[in-house]
Formats: C-alpha cells, sequence, structure tokens
C-alpha cells in the first residue's frame, strides 16, 4: 500500500494562511475606508452590507464548528480503536502461547505485522512508505494459523479464536492505515478562508483606523486561525502537536512472541 499525499498542508502553514487572509482583509478594508467615496459608507449601505456579512458570518461559525465537533469525534473513535486492537494484540499472543510451541511462527508474523503498523502510522523519518510485500506477515499469519493441526476440541477452540481475533486486527489496521491521512479537501479550507477575508475586509471598511481596533481585529484573526489549525491538528491524529500516542501499541511490542 502506498499513502496519498495529505489533501492539505500541514496545519501550522494552513492556520497561518487563514491568519493572513483574515488580518489582511481588515487592513485592506481599513485601506478601503480612506479611499471609498462617502456614499458607499452611508448608513444605508453599512445596513445592507451587515446584512450580507451576517448571513456569511453566521455559516462560517456553523461549518468550524461542526468541522471541529467532527474532528474531535473522528479523534476519538480512532483512539479507541487503536486501544482496542492493542487489547487484541496481547490476547491473540496470549492465545496462541496457550496453543503451543507450534505458534511460535504464526506469533513471530503477528509481531512482524505490528511492527509495520508503527512505523507506517508513526514513521521515524518523513521518507514515503514504500509498498507492503506482495505477501504481508498478516496474510502469512493466516497461513500458519489455517495450518494448524488441533489434537483436541481445545486446541480447535483456541485455533478458530485466534482466525477471528487475527480478522479483527486486521481489519482495525487497515482502517488506521486507510484514515491517517487529513480529510478536510482544500477547496473547502480555500472557500471557509475566503469567507472569513470578506467578514474581517468588511470589519475593516466599517471601522475607524486606531490602534485599539486593529489590536482587536488581529486577536479576532489569531483567535479564528487558533480554531482552523485545531480542527487541522484533530483530523491528522498522527501527526502534528495533538495526535494520538503510539504507547498503546507500541508497549505490548516487546512482549509479543515471548
Amino acid at each position: 500500500m502506498i499513502f496519498d499525499e495529505p489533501l492539505i498542508t500541514s496545519p501550522l502553514a494552513m492556520g497561518l494562511i487563514v491568519f493572513a487572509c483574515a488580518f489582511g482583509g481588515a487592513l485592506l478594508g481599513l485601506r478601503l475606508r480612506a479611499v471609498l467615496p462617502e456614499h458607499h459608507l452611508s448608513t444605508d449601505s453599512k445596513d445592507i452590507v451587515k446584512l450580507g456579512i451576517g448571513l456569511i458570518a453566521t455559516m462560517s461559525a456553523l461549518v468550524v464548528s461542526l468541522l471541529l465537533a467532527s474532528a474531535k469525534n473522528s479523534y476519538d473513535v480512532q483512539r479507541s480503536d487503536l486501544i482496542q486492537m492493542s487489547a487484541n494484540v496481547i490476547v491473540l499472543d496470549r492465545l496462541m502461547a496457550h496453543y503451543g510451541p507450534e505458534t511460535r511462527q504464526a506469533r513471530e508474523q503477528v509481531r512482524n505485522s505490528v511492527g509495520q503498523a508503527l512505523e507506517r502510522l508513526w514513521p521515524t523519518d518523513h521518507a514515503r512508505p514504500t509498498q507492503l510485500a506482495p505477501k504481508t506477515d498478516s496474510e502469512r499469519f493466516y497461513d500458519e494459523i489455517q495450518a494448524l493441526a488441533p489434537r483436541d476440541e481445545a486446541q480447535r477452540s483456541l485455533k478458530a479464536e485466534a482466525l477471528r481475533l487475527g480478522l479483527e486486527i486486521g481489519r482495525a489496521r487497515w482502517l488506521l492505515l486507510e484514515q491517517k491521512g487529513a480529510s478536510i479537501p482544500l477547496p473547502f479550507l480555500a472557500v471557509l478562508t475566503f469567507w472569513l477575508a470578506m467578514i474581517f475586509t468588511s470589519f475593516g471598511i466599517f471601522a475607524p483606523a486606531n490602534a485599539t481596533v486593529i489590536a482587536t481585529l488581529l486577536v479576532c484573526a489569531l483567535s479564528i486561525s487558533g480554531a482552523i489549525f485545531l480542527v487541522l491538528e484533530l483530523d491528522t491524529p498522527f501527526g502534528g502537536l495533538i495526535h494520538i500516542s503510539s504507547a498503546p501499541l507500541r508497549d505490548p511490542l516487546a512482549l509479543l512472541g515471548q
């Protein structure tokens, strides 16, 4: 498998872009206020602009809040799935150890598969991951378990449970790998950034150019860009500042196969 490139740039870079567009729009509005004819700044004009910007601001606030809730929910689900997969891996290893020494090779395949997942979810460098071999350790594990010849009912039960857990772990592993990248498309963020730039431009047009106004607009731009940064951080749970810890999967790795 080859991972696709992220749909967006890094969360920090995108947050800076949003800040630049929002605060730049505010400064542009302050500049336009100084050059626009007086009738463009009349009370009637202000009322119409405020109505339009109010609509855009409402849509923007709704979109940002929904994005934040969705990203947080996705983050929590993937963290829960990772912990569940880690528990299943430990149980599977203990089951095979209880089955007998003939499962030694299968247990080693499980350990290798977990190591591969760790490297792909939390790579040690920024090199692009290579393709998996045609026959992965997960597939070799299934072959090893299927080849077992149970001698009694207890071993037959252990074999069936090992196959079931192996399928669950494999499904969870591929889901985590497929969901590793960002899910918010760039055009969506571009439209949202445009809305925010228009809102801040209108703020600048109808605000007096003084230090208090500029400082207030600066704080507002930082706040909204911080919210976008937070959304994008949660949307990429295996990297960045707000990331899922590898400990639930890395800690049991040393115990597998023993």
